[in-house]
Formats: structure tokens, C-alpha cells, sequence
């Protein structure tokens, strides 16, 4: 198998406008251990987003308040957005759920890549994000962003980017 990577994403304002068209998102692999990378996305998602946020993993009932689903096709409504914190392998499979479910994105957090992911979300008319972070793109784009990725605070004068 080929580890050159040749599918291109979204550009910026791509990005940014498929953030803006999102009203709901399920996060596939969702964990209920505060250091992993679904728990702190999840935490900034429902505090600092106007995104209905949905967890879904087979093993849990709860986390953070809030009921977790055990599959995509149990959410009491279709995704715009499914935010996938799986393994590479697993990727296709979550893909083709977001199809067959009629979700509009399948977004693969950073270091996630599956370039037949991308491939069965793009084909079904999904948008496809690979290797981006949910929670370090939105915050970019709406002036919370410091470099280590939290949010400083710090009120800033700077316009909002527009795409």
C-alpha cells in the first residue's frame, strides 16, 4: 500500500465555509478520558460553537451530560458533520456510514489520513477533511486561536476572515 499522499482538501476558505454551513455534528470515537483529543474537542465544541454536538461510541452511555449513541444510524437526526477520532483503518467504514446516513462532511482529525476515505465520502457528494482538527480550525476562524491552540482571552481587534 502507498503512504504517498496525493488527495488535496479543501482550501482555507473552503474550510470555513463548510464550518459555516455545519448546524450539527456526531464525533465518531468519542472518549471519556479529559486527555484524549475527542474529550477536548468535544469540551470546546459545546462551550464555544453554535454546533448541536452528538457523541457516538458503542462502549459508553455518557459523557460530559450527555448521551453517547453506539452508532451513527442510533442519533436522533442526520449530521451535517461527522468529526471521526478512529484509527486509519477504521476510516472507510465511518466514511461510507456518513454516506449511507446523508451526512454533508466527513471530517478525519489530525494525523487521521485514508485517501479511500476521501474517496467514498467525495464520490457520494460529501465534503472530506483529512488531518485538520474541528475544534483548531473553528477557533481560527472566529479569533480563538493562540499558538498552542486555547483560547487566550485576549480581545482583538482584527476582522474575522471572510470567504
Amino acid at each position: 500500500m502507498s503512504t504517498e499522499r496525493t488527495w488535496v482538501g479543501p482550501s482555507a476558505p473552503e474550510r470555513l465555509n463548510i464550518l459555516r454551513n455545519t448546524e450539527s455534528i456526531a464525533i465518531v470515537g468519542m472518549s471519556n478520558k479529559p486527555a484524549r483529543a475527542s474529550y477536548f474537542v468535544a469540551t470546546y465544541l459545546l462551550s464555544s460553537s453554535p454546533y448541536r454536538v452528538y457523541f457516538v461510541n458503542p462502549v459508553l452511555d455518557e459523557v460530559l451530560g450527555q448521551k453517547v449513541y453506539p452508532s451513527l444510524a442510533d442519533l436522533p437526526e442526520v449530521p451535517d458533520m461527522v468529526d471521526v477520532f478512529r484509527k486509519d483503518s477504521d476510516l472507510p467504514g465511518v466514511a461510507q456510514e456518513a454516506v449511507d446516513l446523508g451526512a454533508k462532511t466527513v471530517w478525519m482529525q489530525l494525523g487521521s489520513w485514508s485517501e479511500e476515505a476521501a474517496a467514498i465520502a467525495e464520490n457520494a457528494g460529501l465534503n472530506a477533511v483529512m488531518d485538520r482538527c474541528v475544534k483548531i480550525e473553528h477557533a481560527r476562524f472566529h479569533g480563538g486561536l493562540h499558538l498552542a491552540g486555547f483560547n487566550t482571552g485576549v480581545i482583538s481587534a482584527k476582522r474575522q476572515v471572510v470567504a
